[in-house]
Parts: structure tokens; C-alpha cells; sequence
């Protein structure tokens, strides 16, 4: 018997040992020494755009693990950039206050121009994938996409409550809204016309567009996550999970639509199986350091290349996570 329980708890070691690797990332930089407050990815992996307390913005070469720029939004000591985007191309990056966003050219490292917003908070924000296209949503229940290019402003007050969350489709031509009142919204941005519209029994509280348009991820706050085909109008798949609900921090389409990569408040990276909605594999970001709860929340998280998987969370650091099979 002595033997048998001897067994038993060599192989809850190893199965513990083995559990806890997955936790280990292969790289690991620190992008912030203290935290960060926001943080994003570009698609392709290569640049991170960091906002901090104390130290603005940094815009980050991820592949030499460089510095390129710092920004700030004005000279107050404590910068207030809750939402930060890099569009598809890399060329401009913005970053949004409650009441004003900014863009940023990546070539140059100058400001490409500063916008006030003055009539509701902003509670999300997007850009295309040229930078040429903005889309946001209000406090109001408003949606506002502008034509930098142009100066066209579009107003749709679409919504009848708080909005949650939005996205924009790679051309500008699409968007999605998500909000307070359980519906979201397809939208056309040329014509204003709503494409499709989403009834949910809870608010929603996340929304995604694939880069082209073609599939959409839209979640509420308990247990709603659904990916639809935009194509065909109809439910693809719903994400299979445990949890009493699902929270998001962060959500992205990679492999052109294939896959679905989640970030949690609770320091977790999923990636799924989008058309199934199974979950294949996930991870958990470093916690803060020097912190009694080693807690930290997933800001941005893609495909670093065929092998890994890159993150960006609270803690401040920039992580890679190898993908077990090569999905």
C-alpha cells in the first residue's frame, strides 16, 4: 500500500511539473518596468505599442527588442491611453483617452494629427488597415466612423445603450458594434445601412471582425461567444468552455479566419478552433513581479510565426509561447 501512494505522488509531481510548463514562455522582454495600462500587437507580430503610467507611449521593435519611438499625449505626469491600435500595415498607430485619440506615423515617429471628443466618453475605438479609416463608439450609444483621407464623418445612433466594444473591417467598408443594450450591429459604412443586427439576453461585451470581413466574433457578459459567418448570415461555431462566463481582455482572428487567439483578465491566452469552437491550447502570462497577487491581465495577443504564439499583458512584459501541435 506504502508503494501504491509512493506511485501515486511521483506521478502528481511529474504531472504537475508538466502542467506548469506550458506557463513558461520560450522569450520573455520587458516593455515596462512597472506595468502597463494598455498594450497591442501588430498583426504580424513585429511591432508593440506600450502606454504606461510614468513613461507615455513606446513604441517597440519587437524583433530586435528595440525602442523606436516615445509619444505622449501632453505633459501631464500621468498619461491616461487606455486603448491603443496598430493598423494592419504598420503604418500608423493610435491611441485613445476618454475624450480625445491620436495618430501616430511609424515611419516618421511624428504625429499624423490629435482629435477631440467632446460630446460622450469614448469606450472603444478602431482603425483600418491603411490608417485611413476610424471607427468609434460612445458612451451615448453613438457610432462614429471618419474618412481621415477626406474628412467624412458618419454619425449612427444606433444604439440605445452604452457601446461596448467595435470593430472595423480592413477596408473600412464594415463595422461591427456591441453594447449595453444586448444587440450588435453589421454595418455598412458607404451607405449606413445595417447589414445584420445580433439579439443577445446579455449586454454585449465583446465584438471582432475577421481582416476581410468575412467572419465576425461577437460574445456577451455570461456565456455567448459565437463566431458567424458573414457570408452566409448563419451561427458558425460557439466557444466550448467551463467558466460561468466569458470575459475577454482581447480578441483576434489569425491563420485567415481558421483560428480565434482570447486574453482574459486572469493572465490566460486560448487559442480556438474557429470552426468548431474548440479550444486547442492555452497558456498563462507571467504576473506582475514584486506584486503580492501575481495576477495580470492579456492585452493583445497573434501569431508570432508558424511555431509560437506572442503576447503583450499588464505586467509589462512581451512574451512567446510555443504551440505544442502545429495547428
Amino acid at each position: 500500500m506504502q508503494l501504491f501512494f509512493k506511485i501515486i505522488f511521483i506521478i502528481s509531481i511529474v504531472l504537475l511539473g508538466a502542467c506548469s510548463q506550458s506557463d513558461i514562455p520560450n522569450q520573455q522582454h520587458e516593455h515596462s518596468i512597472k506595468g502597463s495600462i494598455a498594450a497591442e500587437i501588430s498583426q504580424n507580430g513585429d511591432y508593440s505599442i506600450i502606454s504606461s503610467i510614468r513613461h507615455g507611449l513606446s513604441f517597440w521593435d519587437n524583433r530586435t527588442h528595440k525602442i523606436l519611438y516615445q509619444w505622449q499625449h501632453n505633459k501631464k505626469i500621468n498619461n491616461n491611453v487606455f486603448i491603443l491600435r496598430i493598423s494592419a500595415d504598420n503604418s500608423r498607430v493610435l491611441s485613445a483617452t476618454r475624450h480625445e485619440f491620436a495618430l501616430w506615423n511609424t515611419k516618421t515617429g511624428k504625429s499624423v494629427g490629435f482629435y477631440k471628443v467632446t460630446e460622450s466618453p469614448i469606450q472603444d475605438i478602431q482603425l483600418s488597415a491603411s490608417g485611413r479609416y476610424v471607427l468609434y463608439g460612445q458612451g451615448n450609444g453613438k457610432l462614429v466612423h471618419i474618412d481621415l483621407k477626406t474628412g467624412r464623418r458618419l454619425e449612427m445612433p444606433i444604439h440605445t445603450g452604452k457601446i461596448n466594444s467595435v470593430d472595423l473591417s480592413g477596408n473600412g467598408r464594415y463595422a461591427l458594434s456591441g453594447g449595453n443594450d444586448h444587440h450588435a450591429f453589421l454595418w455598412n459604412t458607404k451607405t449606413a445601412q445595417i447589414i445584420q443586427q445580433f439579439h443577445f439576453k446579455h449586454r454585449v461585451s465583446m465584438v471582432r471582425l475577421e481582416e476581410n470581413g468575412r467572419f465576425a466574433f461577437i460574445a456577451d457578459t455570461q456565456k455567448a461567444s459565437q463566431i458567424w459567418n458573414l457570408k452566409t448570415g448563419k451561427l458558425q461555431s460557439t466557444l466550448i468552455y467551463n467558466a460561468r462566463q466569458s470575459i475577454f481582455s482581447t480578441v483576434r482572428f489569425i491563420d485567415n479566419g481558421e483560428h480565434l487567439l482570447t486574453g482574459a483578465p486572469n493572465r490566460k491566452i486560448t487559442l480556438w478552433d474557429a470552426n468548431s469552437g474548440r479550444s486547442l491550447q492555452s497558456w498563462k502570462v507571467t504576473g506582475r513581479k514584486n506584486s503580492r497577487l501575481k495576477t495580470a491581465v492579456v492585452f493583445s495577443a497573434t501569431r508570432w510565426d508558424k511555431n509560437n504564439i506572442a503576447s503583450e499583458s499588464s505586467a509589462g512584459l512581451f512574451e512567446i509561447w510555443a504551440i505544442k501541435n502545429k495547428h
